[in-house]
């Protein structure tokens, strides 16, 4: 998958021992470390990103969610549960991101 935050991109140049480790430790837990289905595995990131408000981490797991067939309505639904527990600021934050790379992913 193509980068699509330069600073990532700069990182990887800069750091490839340590991103390579990052990379491999990530690709083990999304893929091996248990039993849920890969929507479900993009889901929970999805969320988990959006509730730390990690604009960047959120942006790229709904574009690789998306690539991975995960559908629009599933990825607003999982964020509509952040408004009881995280907020609804926190919920608007992650929407405005969903909008803005939705539309650039459909």
């Amino acid at each position: 998958m193509e980068d699509i935050h330069e600073i990532f991109t700069r990182f990887k140049k800069e750091f490839p021992g340590v991103y390579n480790r990052h990379e491999a430790l990530g690709k083990e837990i999304h893929e091996k470390a248990g039993p849920l289905p890969e929507n479900s595995r993009w889901l929970i990131k999805i969320v988990i990103s959006a509730a730390c408000n990690h604009k960047r981490a959120l942006a790229t797991h709904i574009k690789q969610a998306r690539a991975a067939g995960v559908a629009e309505d599933e990825i607003k639904h999982a964020l509509l549960l952040l408004i009881p527990t995280a907020g609804f600021p926190v919920f608007m934050k992650a929407y405005s991101v969903v909008a803005n790379t939705v539309d650039k992913v459909d």
